[in-house]
């Protein structure tokens, strides 16, 4: 009789299945976190050695548990080095560096042309054509500077359409929208929310509310991953039934862009936006990007939008002319010149995004890990179908299966302020995620550098947490 493998033994075998490229990142240890003072008992753990953090050079780190990448991506040890060569650039030439770069044969661009090399690496991550595709700006930049151009509400089609409870900063910026164009926002927004008592929005709600309310509805903009309950949208078929109506339809990517594969050019979707430090490593506050359709740019009346010198036609850019000749294509949408050492930071995530297989091999890792993590907090003791009174537990608000979401589950945890103690248990004992108040844990393995013992140690962790804030022992029934 074949003994079934344990959980912990599978994950060691699902992560020889796949590719390991952690060793491209800087991955965050127990003492560059402060947490030197709990690496009791992570001995031997993953290979390492015995010591625990005594100060000896020889002592290897001890690697944390890093499932926030749908906060903020982890490093790419080549983005110091693209970094450090631009700041040696500023500090050999300064501003002649825009034309004369002193590192143009180690590969650097002068800086007048530093976005352009980033473009056909974000074009096949999005399923665009190069000319939809620009970096530039950050997301909520970028969105109202699209919705400036592509929200034109007239007396009958003027209404807003996207999900209840996006994340804070669309709301702000629908609001703000209907608002400069003298509209009554509880007229002019239209929010959906789950049905009673569920946390995912279905896929027929939506397309009912786009069948019904579609003769008004100038701007669909739902997010294409939903930022708290992971809920990947079904961006193909909300986008056709909008045209179908006469809507503009765009998407806020910020948790979908470098996560799962979207197809923007063949879905036919009129714009997006999205920001670049999540899944695609960029860094804190990193460089957004745009996607506009180039079934805009196919006549030579320009669309008028948030404009800008940088969106001008580059050969006569700098004769500072009172002329405005847009670039065709998404590159016309920039305003002012990017900076340099941003766009490089960005440059080194797509190019080690690259190595790491690009969208469809790490999509199929993540999907299977995911699966595996999902496996795990199902297992728990303390997973429930659905909320309960009385004990500490948590409940999985993300869909269930792989298809409608991407690298992140989230966990609803009750009663009371269990959700905090146990994220706190946690953090303190080196598995980093992220919550979202009041009661959710956003877990989220990142293809590019997590593997299944991840997935494993995270719910490990979880659980013991779960166990001493229920009065028991630091231990664990997962195995």
């Amino acid at each position: 009789m074949v003994t079934p493998l344990s959980f912990k033994q599978r994950a060691e075998y699902l992560d020889s299945q796949y590719e390991d490229h952690s060793d491209l990142f800087e991955i965050p240890t127990f003492e560059s976190m402060g947490l030197r003072d709990r690496l009791e008992g992570k001995s031997g753990e993953s290979g390492e050695s015995g010591d625990t953090g005594s100060g000896s050079n020889h002592s290897p780190p001890h690697k944390v548990t890093y499932l926030c990448g749908n906060s903020l991506g982890l490093m790419p040890k080549s983005t110091p080095l693209l970094v450090n060569k631009e700041l040696k650039a500023w500090g050999d030439r300064g501003v002649e560096s825009h034309f004369r770069h002193p590192l143009e044969n180690q590969g650097c661009v002068n800086w007048v042309d530093i976005d352009l090399p980033v473009v056909p690496l974000l074009a096949p991550i999005v399923g665009a054509r190069q000319n939809e595709v620009a970096c530039m700006g950050t997301l909520t930049m970028n969105l109202n500077s699209l919705l400036c151009s592509f929200y034109q509400p007239t007396e009958t089609r003027y209404k807003i359409l996207f999900e209840k409870h996006a994340f804070p900063s669309d709301y702000y910026a629908m609001l703000n929208q209907v608002r400069l164009h003298g509209l009554d926002e509880e007229d002019a927004i239209i929010q959906m929310a789950p049905r009673k008592g569920e946390f995912l929005l279905r896929t027929e709600d939506i397309l009912s509310t786009i069948e019904k309310e579609g003769e008004s509805i100038a701007v669909v903009c739902f997010s294409g991953i939903q930022y708290y309950t992971g809920q990947y949208f079904d961006m193909e078929r909300i986008t056709r039934a909008g045209h179908e109506k006469g809507c503009i339809v765009g998407w806020d990517l910020a948790h979908a862009v470098g996560n799962v594969e979207v197809k923007l050019h063949e879905w036919d979707v009129d714009f997006a936006a999205w920001c670049s430090y999540k899944y695609l490593n960029a860094g804190p506050g990193g460089i957004g990007g745009i996607f506009i359709n180039s079934r805009f740019f196919e006549d030579s009346n320009w669309r008028p939008r948030l404009a800008g010198w940088w969106g001008n036609n580059s050969s006569i850019r700098f004769e500072m002319r009172e002329e405005f000749e847009p670039i065709r294509g998404a590159l016309g949408f920039r305003q002012s010149n990017p900076s340099v050492l941003d766009v490089v930071s960005l440059r080194s995530a797509l190019e080690t995004y690259e190595k790491c297989g690009g969208i469809k091999k790490l999509r199929e890792k993540s999907k299977e890990m995911t699966g595996f993590l999902q496996e795990l907090l199902v297992a728990s003791e303390y997973y429930r179908e659905k909320e309960e009174e009385g004990e500490p537990h948590f409940t999985i608000i993300t869909p269930l299966k792989a298809d409608e979401r991407g690298a992140q589950i989230s966990l609803l945890f009750g009663p009371g302020d269990v959700m905090e103690r146990v994220f706190k248990y946690m953090n303190e004992r080196g598995v980093i995620c992220d919550d979202r108040k009041p009661n959710v844990i956003r877990l989220a393995p990142v293809a590019s550098y997590n593997g299944f013992r991840d997935c494993y140690e995270g719910v490990r962790v979880m659980e013991e947490g779960l166990r001493v804030v229920s009065g028991g022992r630091e231990s664990t029934n997962l195995q």
